[in-house]
C-alpha cells in the first residue's frame, strides 16, 4: 500500500513509523509538511492510499481528508483533545495515559478512532515518555489501524460510542503561564512535575541571576536545602536549585532571546550562564568516577552498577548529544568500571538515548565552532579507541532508546550489541554534512559488510531493530518495556558472563585485534577518517555549518539526527 507520512517534524515516532512500515512491504513517502497547503501539495505528489499524521501541528486540509482518510496520531486517551495532552498528563501526575488513532475531520482530535492503546506513565520527562511507552503504544495502534483500513472490512468507531476515560476531556494549550515555578510555594514534587512536562520543549520560562531562560529537565536532589530559588550546587555542567521543601537538578538551559533574535541553542546550565555574575560563587559538587546506580539521593548522568561478574556502566545525556565534556568523563568512569574485577562490562543499558554522536549545541555556541568541532570528534573517537582496545573482558553495548550518527558507531565498538525492541538506529551522517570518524570505516563494514555500509550511510535511512539484528548490524533484539530494559540486560549479561561462549567469544576478540593491527592499524583508521572530518571542519563553506547551525536553533532545514527537529523531502527521505 502506498503510505504518506506527513508530519511539522520528522522527530522520532514519524522515523520509527517510517522504518514499521516500510519493513513490513509498503511504500512509504514521508514529508515534514508545516502549514495545510504543504499537507495538500504532498497528497497531491504522492497520490498515497492512505495518510497518517504522526505529530502534525497544521490543520489538515478538508478538500484532503474528504479525498481519502487521514489518520491522526493523538497524544492522548478517547475523549482528551487539544495539543498539549501530554503535557498535561505529566504535569498532573497521572499514572497511565493513552494514544488514539483517529480519522481527520472539521472538529480537531474528534474523528472516529481507529485504534486505541493506553501505556503506564513513569516518573520521566515528556520526551522520553513520548520516544519510548507512548512510542511503543502509537506504533501498536498505527500499525492496527492500517491493517484495518487495508482489510476494506472495518468501520471506525464514534468517540462517543466507545469507553470514557476518567477526567478525559478538551484541553487548552499549555502556556508559559500555565507552566510558571513559584519556588516559595511549590513542593519538589511539583516543581519535577513541572520541568518534566516541558523538558525538550518548549522548556519552562523562568528568571534566573538577572536573566530569562527557559529551563530544561529536572531531576530530585534529596541532600542539599536552600531557601526556595537559590542556586544551590553545579555539578557536570547541571544546576540544583532549591525547593520548598529540598531541591532539583537542572541539566540544560536555553537563553530567552528577542523578536527578530535568533532562537538560542540549548546548552548544559553553566556553560549557559557562563557569563553571569552570581554563579562563579556557586560550589561545584562532583561525584566520585563511578556513581553508585543505587543512590537515588542525588543526579548523575554517569551510574555504575556491579551484579557478580557484570559490570553495568550507564549513562544519559539530554538528548543523546555528547559534548567534549560528556565524553570524557564517560571516558573515565569507563577506564574506572574496567578496573573493576568483571568478566562482561554492559555499556549504556539506560531506558532512553543511547547516543546521538556529538553535542551540535556546544559547538554552535562556541567562540570557534571549527575548534570545537574537533575537540568534540577527537573525544568521542578516544572514547571510541577504548571500547575497541578492551580485551580482558566482553563489552556489550545495551541501546535502550535511540542511537544515531556517532552513537550508534559507538555501540558497534563493542563486542555484542543488544537493542531494545523499540529502538531506532540511524547509522549515518550524511544529513549532517559530515563524513563521519568513530573508527565507523572498520566498525560498520565489519559487521554488515562493505556494500551494507554504503547503502545504510548513503540511504541515510532509519531502521528498527528487528531490521538491523537481521542485517547484521546488532547481534540481539531485547523484548522488554523501557522501565525493565536495564534489569533484563543484566540479567542477559550474566548469564553471558557464566556460559562458555563468553571465553569463546573473548578468544576471539583477542585474535580479531592482533590481525587488525597487523593489517589495519587503528591508528591509520583514525587518521584517515579525521582528516577527511577535518577538510569539512576548516571550510567555511562545507554544509555541515549550515546545517549544524539550522538544528541546534530549531531552525527550518535542520537536519535528520533521529531526534526532534529534524527535516524530510521524498519517498525515501525521512
Amino acid at each position: 500500500m502506498r503510505i504518506l507520512l506527513v508530519a511539522s517534524a520528522c522527530n522520532s515516532l514519524t522515523q520509527r513509523l517510517h522504518a514499521e512500515l516500510r519493513e513490513r512491504g509498503h511504500t512509504v513517502a514521508a514529508e515534514v509538511t508545516p502549514h495545510g497547503d504543504d499537507v495538500r501539495a504532498a497528497v497531491v505528489r504522492h497520490a498515497p492510499e492512505l495518510v497518517v499524521a504522526p505529530m502534525l501541528k497544521a490543520v489538515v486540509p478538508r478538500d484532503v481528508w474528504t479525498a481519502r482518510t487521514c489518520l491522526i496520531v493523538h497524544p492522548g486517551p478517547v475523549g482528551d483533545r487539544g495539543p498539549s495532552s501530554l503535557d498535561w498528563a505529566v504535569r498532573e501526575g497521572a499514572g497511565e495515559w493513552g494514544v488514539t488513532v483517529l480519522q481527520a475531520e472539521e472538529e480537531m482530535d474528534a474523528g472516529p478512532v481507529w485504534a486505541t492503546a493506553t501505556f503506564p506513565v513513569p516518573p520521566v520527562g515528556k520526551s522520553d515518555l513520548y520516544r519510548n511507552e507512548l512510542g511503543d503504544a502509537a506504533v501498536g495502534a498505527v500499525l492496527l489501524a492500517v491493517e484495518r483500513f487495508a482489510s476494506g472490512r472495518y468501520a471506525p468507531a464514534g468517540q462517543d460510542t466507545l469507553p470514557g476515560w476518567p477526567g478525559a476531556r478538551s484541553r487548552p494549550p499549555m502556556r508559559q503561564a500555565d507552566r510558571r515555578i513559584a519556588w516559595a510555594d511549590d513542593s519538589t514534587g511539583t516543581v519535577l512535575r513541572t520541568l518534566r512536562a516541558a523538558d525538550s520543549q518548549p522548556g519552562v520560562l523562568d528568571d534566573l541571576l538577572g536573566g530569562q531562560w527557559y529551563l530544561h529537565g529536572g531531576h530530585p536532589e534529596r541532600r542539599l536545602r536552600g531557601r526556595p530559588g537559590e542556586l544551590l550546587a553545579t555539578r557536570a555542567g547541571a544546576i540544583c536549585r532549591a525547593t520548598r521543601d529540598g531541591a532539583v537538578w537542572i541539566p540544560e538551559l536555553r537563553a530567552r532571546t528577542g523578536p527578530g533574535a535568533p532562537r538560542a541553542c540549548k546548552l548544559p546550565a553553566t556553560l549557559a550562564l557562563g557569563g553571569c555574575a552570581g554563579l562563579e560563587g556557586v560550589p561545584e559538587l562532583p561525584l566520585p568516577p563511578l556513581p553508585s546506580a543505587d543512590d537515588d539521593s542525588t543526579w548523575s548522568d554517569i551510574r555504575y552498577r556491579e551484579d557478580g561478574p557484570v559490570g553495568v556502566l550507564s549513562f544519559s545525556f539530554p538528548g543523546g548529544a555528547m559534548s567534549t565534556d560528556h565524553c570524557r568523563r564517560l571516558l573515565d568512569a569507563y577506564r574506572a568500571a574496567c578496573a573493576r574485577p568483571t568478566s562482561v562490562l554492559v555499556l549504556g543499558g539506560g531506558r532512553d538515548f543511547f547516543s546521538n554522536g556529538i553535542h551540535l549545541g556546544v559547538i554552535e555556541a562556541a567562540a570557534d565552532p571549527a575548534a570545537e568541532s574537533w575537540a568534540n570528534i577527537n573525544a568521542m573517537d578516544d572514547l571510541v579507541e577504548a571500547v575497541l582496545t578492551t580485551t580482558d573482558r566482553l563489552v556489550v553495548s545495551a541501546i535502550g532508546g535511540n542511537a544515531a550518527a556517532g552513537g550508534v558507531m559507538l555501540a558497534l565498538a563493542a563486542d555484542e550489541v543488544w537493542c531494545r525492541s523499540g529502538s531506532v538506529l540511524n547509522p549515518h551522517y550524511r544529513r549532517m554534512g559530515l563524513y563521519g570518524s568513530e573508527y565507523w570505516t572498520y566498525t560498520l563494514p565489519r559487521r554488515v559488510g562493505a556494500p551494507g555500509a554504503e547503502q545504510l550511510t548513503g540511504e541515510a535511512l532509519a531502521v528498527t531493530a528487528a531490521r538491523a539484528r537481521d542485517i547484521g548490524l546488532i547481534d540481539r533484539v531485547v523484548e522488554s518495556t523501557p522501565s525493565h530494559f536495564t534489569a533484563h540486560v543484566t540479567g542477559l549479561a550474566a548469564h553471558l558472563a557464566a556460559s562458555p561462549r563468553a571465553q569463546t567469544l573473548l578468544a576471539a576478540k583477542k585474535a580479531e585485534s592482533e590481525r587488525r593491527e597487523a593489517v589495519t592499524p587503528l591508528a591509520d583508521v583514525r587518521r584517515r577518517e579525521l582528516a577527511r572530518m577535518r577538510d569539512i571542519f576548516d571550510d567555511p563553506a562545507a554544509p555541515y555549518h549550515a546545517l549544524r547551525g539550522a538544528f541546534a536553533r530549531k531552525e527550518a532545514g535542520g537536519s535528520d539526527r533521529a531526534t526532534e527537529g529534524a527535516r524530510s523531502a521524498g519517498p525515501t527521505d525521512s
